[in-house]
């Protein structure tokens, strides 16, 4: 069954003080990271600082049938040097289960699928 989690992010001050240059190479070394998952999940990075967005900065939707790989790649970036220097934090993640109602209904009730 397909997941879905959009992972809100807030990116402090200290991210924006840093020079642009210096901001990118902290990008390369998550998307690094990404990559390594690219075959199971798929990202797709939201910047909404300018939009309304009570306490986030950016959200993420990831996109996962393997929930491990999915728990892996968070694992991975809350190691990275972005996350271990204050530069940004996981605010909240909303997940969602595509179409379970109907994995239930042929799985568990036994119904048919028409």
């Amino acid at each position: 069954m397909r997941q879905l989690m959009i992972v809100l992010l807030e990116f402090y001050p200290s991210w924006l003080a840093l020079p642009r240059e210096e901001r990118r190479e902290h990008a390369e070394e998550l998307q690094q990271i990404i990559n390594k998952y690219r075959s199971s999940i798929t990202v797709r990075f939201f910047d909404a600082e300018a939009l309304p967005g009570k306490d986030y900065t950016d959200f993420v939707v990831c996109e996962t049938e393997d929930l491990k790989q999915y728990h892996y790649m968070w694992e991975e970036i809350r190691d990275s040097k972005t996350y271990t220097k204050g530069y940004v934090k996981i605010k909240d993640v909303i997940m969602g289960l595509e179409n379970a109602f109907q994995s239930y209904e042929k799985e568990a009730l036994q119904m048919s699928s028409e």
